[in-house]
């Protein structure tokens, strides 16, 4: 078993105040392969002085030294590849290869383009030719860093990364889930040399750790990726101190196939929502289908489940692996089991262990036909293997039932009609829109409308999430 119940803090592992050993387990064969440990207030406590003292002189540090140091995380961070792939496999049941093609590249990718961004980022310019006025971009502060079990080093490099690219200092707390590949992202801060302090990671669970960080005065900024109920409690939390928060919460993707969508398309639907067991914020489980061709996508849809494979994480090929954890399993077979109960038709999966697989978190690729909008399976965020098809008779009605959501996060539309996605695209209530299965490009912002969060990670806008920004009159 492993043991890293130690915290990052001030340039070295240190042993927490408390013993407070936390099991980490693996949802392929629920053993438990790793212990951690929560933190406290006063392990808090030290990370955060640790990262007051560091962003004096962090917050001042040349943008060439920066870059130096974010390249040299990038190559150690290459050379690392197999170990990340190999946590995040354990620790959250992707399989080894998706987890490397998918999870550890998106990473990489995110550490890359941000060094290309800070290096084409201007921290200070004249507001205009005809001005005195001068604008700077100047580090926000001491920074929370609260990162998820699904997407775990995707989230860490989308706000690590442009974190230390801004010039602030930061206390990361992974999901407790999943925070080996966390862990081992510490070890290549550690090993590029960025100056104590100024990355500090501290394990612990939302009502402990997770709530400090929220409510500390010595916090400048909180970024979240997580639930939308706990993005609420973390934005109440936070407003005795008028901290910034940014959060990028739930959602409930809806992806309109038209009749004139290209062959592949409703079998491709059905990809991308099972892609890591259904465990993606902008996952499209809405599936909605012009009636002409409504029976016809109800068939492709079903037999695309049933070829879908699900097995054990460390097996290599394509197919699903496990979802992360019991209270996850339990959540979602609840919900597949609301949807009988409400009417639905299972035309898909179910309930029931996949054959074969009597240990893990598995869940058979689910789908639901002949469902409404008040359904339970509809409305909430399951987080799972489990799509519902929607039929609707023209545009205008497939637009107002993607938007009958409290979520905005990502939508999706097929067509070979290229006015008609354009003209839908916009119509969405949505940070993302998705084009006949075109994604986005590294640097692009990610974020959600309403209850989906708010700012935006990526590129030049995850910078600014992390900048304050000055205005200077009579400069010249």
């Amino acid at each position: 078993m492993l043991d890293k119940t130690e915290f990052y803090i001030n340039g070295k592992w240190d042993k927490p105040f408390e013993k407070n050993d936390f099991a980490v387990i693996n949802p392929s064969n629920e053993e438990v392969f790793a212990k951690i440990s929560l933190g406290t207030k006063k392990d808090l406590d030290k990370a955060i002085e640790a990262a007051k003292k560091a962003f004096k002189t962090w917050s001042c540090t040349d943008k060439d030294y920066k870059i130096s140091l974010l390249e040299k995380l990038y190559s150690l961070y290459n050379s690392r590849w197999e170990d990340i792939t190999n946590a995040m496999s354990l620790e959250m049941g992707a399989p080894i290869d998706w987890a490397s093609s998918a999870q550890t590249t998106s990473g990489a990718d995110h550490i890359k383009d941000f060094i290309k961004r800070l290096k084409e980022f201007e921290f200070e310019k004249k507001f205009d030719n005809n001005s005195n006025n001068y604008i700077l971009y100047e580090p926000i502060g001491v920074c929370a860093l609260i990162t998820p079990w699904n997407w775990p080093i995707n989230q860490i490099t989308l706000k690590v990364i442009p974190a230390l690219a801004s010039g602030c200092t930061m206390i990361l707390k992974p999901s407790e889930i999943a925070p080996i590949s966390a862990m081992l992202f510490a070890e290549i801060i550690h090993d590029a040399g960025f100056p104590a302090g100024v990355f500090n990671l501290v394990n612990g669970d939302g009502l402990g750790v997770g709530t400090e960080m929220s409510s500390h005065p010595d916090i400048d900024m909180i970024s979240f990726t997580g639930s939308t109920r706990a993005g609420k409690l973390i934005s109440k939390n936070a407003a005795d101190s008028i901290k910034r928060v940014c959060l990028e919460l739930g959602g409930k993707g809806g992806n309109i196939i038209f009749s004139d969508s290209h062959p592949n398309a409703v079998r491709e639907g059905v990809r991308n929502i099972m892609s890591n067991s259904g465990q993606s914020c902008d996952a499209p489980t809405r599936m909605l289908v012009e009636k002409s061709i409504y029976e016809r996508a109800i068939k492709e849809a079903a037999d695309e489940a049933n070829k879908i494979k699900v097995d054990k994480a460390e097996k290599k090929g394509d197919h699903i692996g496990p979802v992360v954890s019991k209270e996850q399993y339990n959540k979602i077979i609840n919900l597949i089991q609301s949807g009988i109960n409400e009417g639905a038709t299972l035309v898909a999966g179910g309930p029931e262990l996949p054959e074969g697989l009597n240990q893990g978190y598995f869940v058979k690729p689910t789908i639901f036909t002949n469902v409404s909008n008040n359904m339970r399976i509809v409305k909430e965020e399951i987080f799972g293997p489990v799509l519902s098809i929607i039929p609707f008779e023209n545009e205008n009605e497939a637009i107002s039932i993607v938007n009958d959501t409290t979520y905005g996060l990502g939508n999706y539309v097929q067509t070979q009609d290229k006015e008609k996605a354009k003209r839908v695209a916009k119509k969405f209530r949505s940070g993302g829109v998705y084009i006949n299965g075109n994604s986005a490009d590294p640097g692009t912002p990610f974020g959600g409308y309403r209850q989906s969060g708010n700012g935006r990670e990526g590129g030049n806008w995850g910078l600014e999430e992390y900048l304050e920004v000055k205005t200077i009159c009579g400069w010249d």
